[in-house]
């Protein structure tokens, strides 16, 4: 009998699923800077507020009909934390809107690289609003992330955008949701919370946006469908890269996004990072990758003991 096949299934079907969850991380991650590529494009034309509007509007459609398929929309609608639901929602409909419009004035890959430092502020933050213990090596990484991004930014050397501080606002955002998911976890199923960020998103998202309403012609229509379903799709590949893959597996991968980002804006909008964005970026990443390896050790170390 060969080695191969002394190995029980069970593992080769683990190692196989694994493998399966990191193929569609990825591939939820390249759609989704496509759709960041696409928001770039819409917002030359339309409204920041009526492009998310958009967004929300057919998100609530695959919100509601996922939730209809798992337990229904009336069991979803009942939260046990509902202002924490509704708080990380418009936490989140914030997020999305400062993305596209520090679009306006940064490149995909400025926008991307200070981005990334989100993980280093969750890090941050999850002391005094989870309470949890960060050691002096985990605050070492969100050093070195957080040092990437002066590079990126560079107060004081003369060349400073006020605008760079756009994507560190988006960061602090999706940070905040990121942990008020977390506690909202701990309260209500993954169907409620879905259900209630595409409703209050939509409800958000519409008042702020039918003032500034701008008629599509037809290819604007074609355009802002494809957007919405982009970032549906997406949403709905990193869901199932989830059920099989832990998070924690697919947490380095999410730093790929910023190389999609960086080659969609070269390719189509023919913009170009610095040498002070790529080496800010590789801070960036190697601080958050050391966040990620100190936390995996600290997980092996609790689970041995």
């Amino acid at each position: 009998m060969s080695k191969a096949a002394a190995i029980p299934a069970t593992d080769t079907d683990s190692r196989a699923r694994r493998r399966l969850g990191i193929a569609l991380c990825l591939l939820a991650l390249f759609v989704i800077a496509c759709q960041d590529g696409l928001t770039k494009f819409l917002i030359r034309d339309y409204p920041v507020a009526q492009i998310v509007m958009v967004r929300f509007w057919f998100f609530t459609g695959f919100a509601v009909t996922f939730v209809s398929m798992r337990g229904g929309v009336y069991a979803a609608v009942r939260s046990r934390r509902p202002l924490l639901q509704i708080f990380r929602s418009l936490v989140f409909v914030g997020e999305i809107a400062l993305f596209a419009f520090g679009l306006h004035y940064l490149g995909l890959a400025e926008m991307h690289a200070l981005i990334a430092t989100f993980p280093l502020i969750v890090i941050a933050l999850a002391v005094p609003i989870l309470g949890e213990h960060v050691g002096w090596r985990r605050w070492f990484g969100v050093a070195i992330g957080f040092a990437g991004a002066l590079a990126i930014i560079r107060p004081g050397l003369g060349l400073f955008q006020p605008a760079a501080l756009i994507p560190l606002g988006c960061a602090f955002l999706f940070a905040v949701y990121n942990l008020t998911t977390r506690l909202a976890s701990f309260h209500d199923s993954f169907e409620t919370s879905t259900l209630y960020m595409a409703a209050i998103g939509c409800l958000a998202a519409t008042v702020a946006g039918v003032a500034q309403w701008r008629a599509p012609d037809a290819d604007g229509w074609l355009l802002l469908a494809l957007f919405s379903a982009l970032g549906t799709v997406g949403h709905m590949l990193f869901v199932k890269a989830l059920e099989y893959a832990p998070a924690s597996l697919l947490q380095p991968f999410n730093y790929t996004l910023m190389v999609w980002a960086t080659l969609i804006g070269f390719s189509v909008f023919n913009e170009m990072p610095d040498l002070w964005t790529v080496a800010g970026a590789a801070l960036i990443v190697g601080g958050g990758g050391y966040v990620i390896w100190r936390e995996r050790a600290l997980g092996r170390k609790t689970a041995s003991n």
